[in-house]
């Protein structure tokens, strides 16, 4: 799993100044959605901020999309244009930002953090909502737009949330980011039952690695989430001008939700502990089974040891005709093996019929 990484600008910077940051980002792009009245939406791709002006001054409700990261330059125009605090616009270039809620010129200004699955890896991106009454513009870092499928609802025929308020709308994208943890968190239970099931086999040698390493994304995937549910609970408390009384049962929804995916992940870290537990017992199992044979093999070569010593003694035979007469005997040898087979059958046999094998 990989995480974005906080950037600051840097010491000494005036609050508000943007900062370029030297990096190769993808292209940026602008999608505007107009609900003209309460059956027609229009859709318009890949647009300038300018364009944007003549909806966001008409009393219908806008909501403006901003994909990608824009240039520093970039994102002051749309600024201007959307007539967003700079100190909000600084936040949405410099991302990895703490999920938080403030009220900026009769603004609200969200950030959220975006959890998706990106080549079988999960990245977090930082996603930015201004809202005021009449326009909703949201900024979405990375390639992958998540309210794709929102936009085609809509499009289709889905719920027009005109009469409703852009409010409405708000609470429509919030819980689509929030709702977006349950899948990621799914492919983590989805993990911890392979690890699982590879400790119970012992085939992965690495497995110890492999569970650390799940528990930290657990712990810091719980660290970039946990902020969510004080942000959707601010808006509940918060007697907000712009939030109308009917939207508050629909974000309790959204507050629930952030609720349950902390319930999961509090129970995936619980199951990546319980995994640990595991994989140490697993490998006391098999340390005290190893241990058990090679207890067996020495304990029957005790007595071996003790007739191969016996006969290995070496007393004049012509001295007493007690001094190991067997030694004369023209099948000694043969007996003496002989003897120490039984034994070691023997003992091997009463290990068993003891369940000690």
């Amino acid at each position: 799993m990989s995480f974005f990484t906080k950037h600051y600008p840097p010491l000494g910077t005036p609050p508000g100044t943007l900062v370029e940051r030297h990096r190769e980002e993808p292209p940026y792009r602008i999608r505007l959605v107009d609900f003209l009245d309460e059956d027609q939406v229009l859709v318009r791709e890949d647009i300038n901020p300018a364009d944007c002006l003549p909806f966001l001054e008409s009393e219908s409700l806008t909501w403006v999309h901003v994909q990608g990261r824009p240039t520093a330059g970039s994102l002051r125009q749309l600024g201007e244009a959307f007539r967003l605090h700079p100190l909000a616009v600084e936040d949405v270039l410099n991302t990895g930002q703490r999920p938080k809620i403030e009220s900026f010129d009769h603004q609200l200004f969200i950030v959220l953090a975006l959890p998706l699955i990106e080549d079988d890896v999960v990245t977090l991106h930082q996603v930015s909502f201004f809202m005021n009454g009449v326009f909703l513009v949201s900024f979405c870092e990375g390639g992958l737009d998540p309210f794709h499928e929102t936009v085609k609802r809509l499009q289709g025929g889905g719920h027009n949330p005109r009469h409703r308020g852009v409010d409405f709308l708000l609470h429509s994208l919030l819980d689509r980011v929030i709702d977006q943890g349950f899948p990621v968190l799914e492919n983590f239970g989805l993990l911890l039952e392979e690890l699982e099931e590879l400790i119970l086999t012992g085939e992965d040698k690495a497995i110890l690695g492999k569970i650390h390493l799940l528990k930290r994304e657990l712990i810091l995937l719980r660290r970039v989430l946990w902020p969510q549910r004080e942000v959707i609970n601010q808006l509940l408390r918060d007697d907000s001008e712009l939030i109308r009384a009917e939207t508050y049962p629909y974000l309790r929804d959204c507050y629930d939700h952030t609720i349950q995916v902390m319930d999961l992940i509090e129970t995936y870290r619980e199951m990546a502990s319980s995994l640990l537990d595991i994989y140490w017992s697993s490998v006391n199992n098999r340390m005290n089974d190893i241990m058990r044979v090679l207890t067996v093999i020495s304990t029957i070569f005790i007595p071996l040891t003790f007739i191969a010593g016996l006969y290995g003694m070496n007393f004049d035979r012509n001295a007493s005709i007690w001094n190991m007469p067997e030694l004369g005997w023209s099948l000694g040898y043969p007996l003496v093996l002989l003897i120490m087979v039984l034994v070691a059958l023997g003992m091997l046999l009463f290990f068993r019929r003891k369940d000690w094998l």
